[in-house]
């Protein structure tokens, strides 16, 4: 029988190799890869001109929408797609708060609902 060694960077495999071995040794090595990747890839957020976006609270997100008179579907839509609402982990249903720079104002607040993408 193989036995298996793991580590960070790949499997090593001692032993002759059975189906079971190398389905583990592939699942292995794509999480592996998959871990990698996501060291690799940068955060959204973390890019300069990427805006700070925040999930409203319930209450915050009905003060809202009675300020401006108005229901979750009248607002611009993001995406549940969308690499920013991945990050932030929002899921339908919920309201972004998007505070954008602004030259004239110093920063602008736009707000987002966030729909499942068809």
């Amino acid at each position: 029988m193989a036995k298996a060694k793991a580590s960070k960077r790949g499997v090593i495999l001692e032993g002759k190799t059975t189906p079971s071995n190398k389905k583990a040794t592939d699942t292995k090595k794509r999480q592996l890869e998959e871990e990698q990747e996501q060291q690799i890839q940068q955060r959204v957020t973390d890019h300069k001109l990427v805006p700070k976006h925040i999930i409203l609270s319930q209450e915050e997100k009905q003060q809202v929408l009675t300020q401006y008179n108005s229901t979750e579907d009248q607002f611009p839509f993001l995406f549940d797609t969308d690499p920013v609402v991945k990050e932030i982990k929002a899921k339908p249903g919920d309201m972004v708060k998007v505070i954008r720079p602004s030259e004239t104002a110093g920063e602008t607040v736009y707000y987002r609902y966030v729909v499942e993408a068809i």
